[in-house]
Protein backbone atom coordinates (compact mmCIF):
# COMPACT_ATOMS: atom_id res chain seq x y z
CA UNK A 1 0.00 0.00 0.00
CA UNK A 2 0.96 3.63 -0.71
CA UNK A 3 2.19 5.72 1.72
CA UNK A 4 -0.05 8.43 1.53
CA UNK A 5 0.58 12.24 3.10
CA UNK A 6 -3.27 12.79 2.94
CA UNK A 7 -5.45 12.11 5.23
CA UNK A 8 -7.41 9.39 4.07
CA UNK A 9 -5.58 5.97 4.20
CA UNK A 10 -6.60 2.72 4.32
CA UNK A 11 -4.71 0.06 6.88
CA UNK A 12 -5.52 -2.73 4.89
CA UNK A 13 -7.18 -4.54 2.27
CA UNK A 14 -6.60 -8.17 2.90
CA UNK A 15 -8.52 -11.27 1.64
CA UNK A 16 -10.25 -12.51 5.23
CA UNK A 17 -12.01 -15.86 4.15
CA UNK A 18 -11.58 -17.60 0.50
CA UNK A 19 -13.75 -20.29 0.70
CA UNK A 20 -14.62 -22.48 -2.60
CA UNK A 21 -18.27 -22.43 -3.43
CA UNK A 22 -20.40 -24.78 -4.80
CA UNK A 23 -19.97 -23.37 -8.43
CA UNK A 24 -17.15 -24.53 -9.59
CA UNK A 25 -16.00 -21.83 -11.68
CA UNK A 26 -15.54 -18.95 -8.72
CA UNK A 27 -14.70 -18.66 -5.52
CA UNK A 28 -16.62 -17.02 -2.79
CA UNK A 29 -14.65 -13.91 -1.37
CA UNK A 30 -14.49 -12.07 1.99
CA UNK A 31 -12.81 -8.46 1.44
CA UNK A 32 -12.19 -5.96 4.56
CA UNK A 33 -11.17 -2.68 3.79
CA UNK A 34 -10.57 -0.37 7.11
CA UNK A 35 -10.35 3.25 6.69
CA UNK A 36 -8.16 5.23 9.02
CA UNK A 37 -9.89 8.57 10.66
CA UNK A 38 -9.89 11.38 8.87
CA UNK A 39 -12.03 14.75 8.87
CA UNK A 40 -14.65 15.21 5.84
CA UNK A 41 -16.81 12.83 4.16
CA UNK A 42 -17.67 9.88 2.90
CA UNK A 43 -14.96 7.99 0.95
CA UNK A 44 -15.43 6.16 -2.32
CA UNK A 45 -13.95 2.91 -3.53
CA UNK A 46 -13.50 0.88 -6.82
CA UNK A 47 -12.87 -2.71 -6.72
CA UNK A 48 -11.69 -4.06 -9.89
CA UNK A 49 -9.61 -6.49 -11.59
CA UNK A 50 -6.68 -5.99 -14.64
CA UNK A 51 -4.72 -8.48 -16.16
CA UNK A 52 -1.29 -9.12 -16.52
CA UNK A 53 -0.57 -6.71 -19.28
CA UNK A 54 -2.71 -4.15 -16.77
CA UNK A 55 -5.64 -4.07 -18.64
CA UNK A 56 -8.61 -3.66 -17.08
CA UNK A 57 -11.17 -6.85 -16.90
CA UNK A 58 -13.88 -6.43 -14.71
CA UNK A 59 -15.64 -4.56 -12.05
CA UNK A 60 -16.23 -6.41 -8.33
CA UNK A 61 -17.37 -3.24 -6.37
CA UNK A 62 -18.25 0.25 -6.07
CA UNK A 63 -18.54 1.80 -2.50
CA UNK A 64 -20.40 5.24 -2.77
CA UNK A 65 -24.06 6.02 -3.75
CA UNK A 66 -22.92 9.25 -5.72
CA UNK A 67 -21.98 8.48 -9.18
CA UNK A 68 -21.38 12.17 -10.29
CA UNK A 69 -18.21 11.40 -7.66
CA UNK A 70 -16.92 7.81 -9.82
CA UNK A 71 -15.10 9.93 -12.16
CA UNK A 72 -12.90 10.40 -9.24
CA UNK A 73 -11.91 6.61 -9.04
CA UNK A 74 -9.75 7.77 -11.75
CA UNK A 75 -7.99 4.41 -12.50
CA UNK A 76 -10.82 2.42 -12.70
CA UNK A 77 -13.12 5.64 -14.06
CA UNK A 78 -10.71 5.75 -17.06
CA UNK A 79 -10.22 1.64 -17.53
CA UNK A 80 -14.61 0.97 -17.60
CA UNK A 81 -15.29 4.26 -19.54
CA UNK A 82 -17.77 5.26 -16.64
CA UNK A 83 -20.37 2.95 -18.16
CA UNK A 84 -23.58 1.97 -15.55
CA UNK A 85 -23.33 -1.77 -17.20
CA UNK A 86 -19.50 -1.85 -15.41
CA UNK A 87 -20.83 -1.46 -12.19
CA UNK A 88 -24.89 -1.55 -12.33
CA UNK A 89 -25.86 -4.14 -9.68
CA UNK A 90 -22.56 -4.11 -7.96
CA UNK A 91 -22.28 -0.88 -6.13
CA UNK A 92 -23.21 -0.20 -2.35
CA UNK A 93 -23.16 2.60 0.30
CA UNK A 94 -20.10 4.11 1.07
CA UNK A 95 -17.23 3.75 4.34
CA UNK A 96 -16.50 6.99 5.98
CA UNK A 97 -13.53 7.54 9.01
CA UNK A 98 -12.52 4.73 10.84
CA UNK A 99 -15.17 2.37 9.34
CA UNK A 100 -14.66 -1.13 7.87
CA UNK A 101 -16.25 -1.97 4.48
CA UNK A 102 -16.88 -6.11 4.67
CA UNK A 103 -18.67 -7.45 1.75
CA UNK A 104 -18.63 -10.75 -0.43
CA UNK A 105 -18.47 -11.97 -3.86
CA UNK A 106 -17.54 -14.34 -6.45
CA UNK A 107 -14.39 -14.34 -7.83
CA UNK A 108 -13.42 -16.48 -11.23
CA UNK A 109 -10.94 -19.08 -10.83
CA UNK A 110 -9.36 -18.38 -14.35
CA UNK A 111 -8.30 -14.84 -11.75
CA UNK A 112 -6.15 -17.24 -9.31
CA UNK A 113 -2.26 -17.56 -10.32
CA UNK A 114 -2.77 -16.14 -13.96
CA UNK A 115 -0.89 -12.61 -13.08
CA UNK A 116 -4.20 -10.97 -12.42
CA UNK A 117 -4.70 -8.31 -10.09
CA UNK A 118 -7.22 -6.66 -7.31
CA UNK A 119 -7.27 -2.30 -7.72
CA UNK A 120 -8.72 -0.45 -5.35
CA UNK A 121 -8.73 3.44 -6.19
CA UNK A 122 -10.00 5.56 -3.43
CA UNK A 123 -11.48 9.05 -3.26
CA UNK A 124 -13.00 11.39 -0.10
CA UNK A 125 -15.06 14.34 -1.27
CA UNK A 126 -13.13 17.53 -1.46
CA UNK A 127 -9.66 15.51 -0.86
CA UNK A 128 -7.71 13.80 -2.60
CA UNK A 129 -7.82 11.15 -5.44
CA UNK A 130 -5.66 8.12 -4.94
CA UNK A 131 -5.42 5.38 -8.34
CA UNK A 132 -4.02 2.36 -7.18
CA UNK A 133 -4.33 2.70 -3.67
CA UNK A 134 -3.75 -0.78 -3.18
CA UNK A 135 -2.81 -3.68 -5.81
CA UNK A 136 -2.87 -7.64 -4.90
CA UNK A 137 -1.50 -10.07 -7.04
CA UNK A 138 -4.73 -12.71 -6.96
CA UNK A 139 -2.56 -15.74 -6.30
CA UNK A 140 -3.54 -18.93 -3.81
CA UNK A 141 -1.34 -17.74 -1.36
CA UNK A 142 -2.99 -14.38 -1.31
CA UNK A 143 -6.40 -15.74 -0.90
CA UNK A 144 -5.81 -17.43 2.69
Amino acid sequence: MKNLSITLCLFYAIFCTAVISTKATAREVTLTTELQSYSGNGAYLAIYVTNAADQYQETLWVAGQKSKYYKHLTGWARASGLQASEYDGLTGAGVTSGKTLTITLDLADAYIDSGYQLKIDTSVEDKRDNRNDIVVPLTTAGLR
